[in-house]
């Protein structure tokens, strides 16, 4: 529970999170810098796009400058320092794969490549830090800033800063107040740089993930509600059979004379289980209806078949819809289910067709064949800007191709849907007389 909801200070809340953080922090340290892990830059940052041999260059003309920085305050370069200087730079190289073992091994360079050169030429001649050595130095920070987490990229700056200021007290008591101020600026700026980089992708990938969240959650929530209508509009269709088959299991028995007792018990029995079985129906229809207020309006409204098909190509046509019909095959009564999927199924796609390609002519096929029911409903390019389209051709349709998607499958059937070439769309359904769970 929050803690606003148990009566306590706001600020004791605050407090607690910031133990927490705090009592993280060791371990989120521990393992920030003692990991030699692989940790390639990510490709939404500038360097990601940059190619991996362009910064191998850069190391290279830094290590030659660095050199030459070296050579002019030295009497004799020596091979140590030129050795250290090749690390350095070789550093930089493995900042992009290994940004954390990249900075120690660049941090060690720095101090180890002044005291070998004091070794050879006496304290006090030289900074603590070479110039080309913090431009080095800059970037490694600057790459390991874009992948570790701020508190870590934080205690690195300081343990530089601080390695620095060690170096630069120097026996006499001179200290490089300039060098290291100067160093200690360009690494701060490379670390703030790294890590607003770092904490904006990490936000965009945040905001990435959440959206792909709900856009499932929400595709989901689509298909839970086209199932409850498909579920409410079947349920028009199984009441009436199983009214059919109650009123007949009573009257059956007046059509025979003298019937067995026998007889007179089955038909009872199925009487009522049929009654049962419309009971339970009307059960669950409530608690679907209870969520749908619309549904309430159209209760008692005969669900659709294909008979009423005309009658939707009329009220499209007169909303300023162009509609071509065929029909192929001999026309016959189908399966109820099949009647008012076929029939949602195009009034969808009518739909469709006028919300997203105003203007174009719409082509309504219907074929009947020996295994069951096809239709095919296209569209040519629209004719008229899709900001003019007019309101939604009618109230309680379902949701677009979902819909259409969820009906074919609860009978077994297919569905293909997709643009043509000429610049239009179109839907192909398939819906069979029989669907394979039928036998089961």
């Amino acid at each position: 529970m929050d803690p606003i909801d148990k009566g306590e200070p706001v600020g004791d809340g605050y407090g607690r999170a910031l133990g927490a953080a705090l009592r993280r922090a060791p371990g989120t340290l521990r393992r920030g810098l003692w990991t030699t892990a692989r940790d390639p830059l990510p490709r939404q940052t500038w360097f990601g796009w940059l190619p991996h041999g362009h910064l191998v260059l850069l190391a290279l003309a830094c290590a030659a400058a660095n050199l030459a920085e070296y050579d002019r305050a030295m009497t004799v370069l020596t091979p140590p320092v030129r050795l250290l200087v090749l690390v350095q730079a070789a550093a930089l190289v493995l900042a992009l794969s290994r940004p954390v073992p990249a900075w120690w091994l660049s941090t060690l360079s720095l101090v180890l490549t002044t005291e070998v050169a004091d070794a050879a030429v006496g304290p006090d001649m030289l900074w603590p830090w070479s110039a080309w050595g913090i431009v080095v130095h800059t970037f490694v920070v600057l790459l390991l800033a874009l992948r570790v987490p701020p508190l870590v990229t934080g205690v690195t700056l300081l343990l530089t800063v601080l390695a620095g200021l060690g170096r630069a007290a120097v026996p006499s008591g001179l200290v490089h107040n300039e060098e290291v101020a100067g160093g200690a600026l360009a690494f701060a700026i490379a670390a703030v740089v790294g890590a607003s980089l770092r904490l904006s992708r990490v936000a965009r990938n945040k905001l990435v993930e959440q959206e792909v969240l709900t856009a499932e959650e929400r595709a989901m929530r689509t298909v839970l509600e086209e199932r409850g209508r498909i579920a409410r509009e079947l349920h028009d269709v199984v009441a009436h059979h199983m009214s059919v088959i109650s009123i007949q299991a009573q009257v059956a028995p007046h059509l025979v004379e003298n019937p067995s007792e026998e007889l007179r018990e089955n038909l009872a029995g199925i009487r009522q289980n049929a009654v049962e079985a419309l009971t339970e129906l009307r059960r669950v229809l409530g608690v679907l209806r209870a969520e749908d207020p619309a549904a309430d309006s159209v209760r008692h409204t005969p669900q659709p078949t294909l008979e009423r098909l005309d009658e939707l190509l009329d009220n499209v046509r007169a909303a300023g819809l162009s509609v071509d019909v065929a029909t192929s095959g001999e026309r016959r009564r189908l399966s109820p289910g099949v009647e008012l999927s076929a029939y949602r199924i195009v009034q969808e796609a009518l739909s469709n067709a006028m919300r997203h390609a105003p203007g174009a002519p719409v082509r309504v096929e219907t074929g009947y064949r020996a295994g069951g029911l096809t239709l095919r409903i296209a569209n040519a390019r629209a004719t008229r800007p899709v900001d003019l389209v007019p309101g939604p051709l009618s109230p309680g349709l379902g949701h677009g191709l979902l819909g259409m998607r969820e009906r074919t499958a609860m009978l077994g059937g297919e569905l293909a849907a997709g643009p043509t070439a000429d610049g239009g769309y179109e839907v192909t359904a398939t819906l069979p007389l029989d669907s394979p769970k039928d036998g089961t």
